[in-house]
């Protein structure tokens, strides 16, 4: 025999029910990661820019073919699991673009303008570069953002772990 009383046996009852009809709890619920399509708020020296995040293969190869236009602090960060020389070309990309190489400490190294539809491969001097953030041409310029600004790591860790992706697999916490 059930010893409860009436209204603690309805009260059991009843969120045994609400359990049940609403999928039980919030852990239970499925984690929904970012996408490439996501904007993260990340400081480039003392400028925020809305980054996308490109660190997987192929969204580093699309990059930003077929954009037609970004906001004025818009921009997308391809990060690579190794320091490298960077290579950077405009394939079906209609933008007039900046890149900015920065090294694995974050450290602003190089700028370079992109053309539209320039092939031509824009190579970095430097061998030891591990991100590269495209910006509307002039961007750097205009913003005052010079070599020696630093990308706050610390944010794009975090924009990676939204996206589902080990930050450690760049080297970063």
């Amino acid at each position: 025999m059930f010893s409860c009383r009436p209204l603690v046996r309805l009260f059991l009852v009843s969120s045994l029910i609400c359990l049940a009809a609403c999928g039980g709890s919030e852990a239970s619920k499925p984690v929904v990661f970012k996408s490439i399509n996501d904007r993260f708020a990340i400081k480039v020296g003392e400028r925020t820019v809305q980054m996308q995040l490109a660190a997987e293969p192929e969204e580093m190869q699309k990059g930003l073919m077929f954009v037609p236009s970004m906001g004025a602090d818009e921009g997308m960060l391809f990060i690579y699991a190794s320091p490298q020389q960077m290579n950077f070309w405009m394939h079906n990309t209609d933008l007039a673009l900046d890149i900015g190489y920065f090294d694995a400490s974050g450290e602003l190294k190089e700028i370079y303008p992109m053309y539209p539809h320039d092939e031509r491969t824009v190579a970095s001097h430097a061998k030891n570069l591990q991100f590269g953030l495209e910006m509307n041409q002039g961007w750097f310029k205009q913003a005052g953002v010079k070599p020696g600004a630093h990308l706050d790591l610390a944010a794009v860790a975090e924009g990676l772990k939204a996206r589902g992706i080990k930050p450690e697999s760049v080297g970063l916490r």
